[in-house]
């Protein structure tokens, strides 16, 4: 007899396969070859934080949210992405497409499942087709300041803000947390997938992220979409998110979006009916088959050594959008 919480977790997880896996999991390997440890392996910290579903799904809205603080993002979105609304003409509107946020958390999450689970090959094509995508990133805003998404400055913001994202909402809402020199030890592995899409520079520390994160206030601002997704009169559920969002920034990043920390015991509050659903769903649910098939790739022992991201600016081939987009499509 089925239990409550199984019955939940059977929706979450066939909602799951078909909107998600089924569409952006497709020629990923996890269960092959025996003995390959992949990027990173058992006993690593990014195979213990990114096995919790749901905290990395939270953690990549809290990356995607701080990223928006850079008008060159915002703008490569307004002018490249699907996630926004389009209208008659095809000019963007700063409103969220529901069907182009699927399909962007379809692809952040099959990325960030990948490269952590996967096999090297897997990890290595998965980069290779996101580095693809970044290179047809091009343009100029609208104040003429020129963006390109292989910039070496933008590749460093982008990164720490993924990297602060995915771990302060490990931090605060896996039930067995890294802290201290362990979540650092997350940031000094979470770097390869940085230089595997031509970072440089990059930090590996929880310190060093923060500082460079905060050395870019001086370019950020709170962009149209920013103003538009964030404050008291959204709908009720989307307002909790948006808090919880919100309430992982730093310091500075909350004072830029005029954000308030309640007192402790709010604060507290909050945070606990956050977990509750967070790790309610993943409780529901169960691991990802994702990582028991790695855990199984491995379980005799890593025959293979590990490899390290060797990609250099410009070794790509040059391809057209549909050609990358296409490839998306078979990773």
């Amino acid at each position: 007899m089925y239990l409550p919480h199984q019955i939940v977790g059977q929706i979450v997880n066939q909602r799951f396969d078909s909107d998600v896996r089924r569409h952006f999991f497709r020629g990923m390997e996890f269960a092959a070859p025996v003995g390959d440890p992949g990027w990173f392996g058992p006993g690593s910290a990014v195979w213990h934080v990114h096995s919790h579903m749901h905290a990395l799904i939270f953690g990549l809205q809290c990356a995607a949210y701080m990223e928006r603080l850079d008008p060159s993002i915002y703008w490569m979105g307004m002018h490249h992405s699907r996630l926004v609304k389009r209208d008659e003409n095809g000019t963007a509107i700063p409103v969220i497409d529901p069907k182009g946020a699927l399909v962007r958390l379809g692809h952040s999450v099959a990325f960030f499942i990948g490269t952590a689970y996967g096999s090297t090959e897997t990890a290595e094509r998965l980069a290779q087709s996101v580095r693809a995508m970044h290179h047809t990133i091009k343009g100029t805003r609208p104040d003429g300041v020129a963006y390109d998404a292989d910039d070496p400055d933008w590749l460093r913001w982008n990164y720490a803000t993924v990297a602060w994202g995915i771990a302060t909402a490990h931090e605060l809402y896996h039930p067995n947390p890294l802290r201290g020199k362990k979540i650092d030890r997350y940031y000094g592995e979470f770097v390869r997938v940085g230089h595997a899409l031509g970072g440089t520079d990059l930090p590996t520390t929880k310190a060093e992220t923060l500082a460079c994160l905060e050395s870019y206030v001086p370019r950020l601002a709170v962009t149209h979409g920013t103003a538009m997704a964030t404050g008291p009169r959204l709908p009720l559920p989307q307002s909790a998110v948006d808090w919880a969002v919100r309430d992982t920034m730093p310091k500075w990043g909350k004072q830029l979006i005029q954000h308030r920390d309640p007192n402790i015991v709010e604060r507290t509050a909050r945070r606990a009916a956050v977990w509750g659903v967070i790790n309610g769903l993943h409780a529901a649910s169960g691991p990802a088959p994702e990582f028991r098939q790695a855990q199984t790739r491995v379980k005799s022992g890593v025959t293979v050594s590990h490899t390290l991201p060797t990609y250099r600016l410009g070794d790509d081939p040059v391809r057209s959008r549909s050609e990358v987009e296409l490839s998306f499509r078979s990773v």
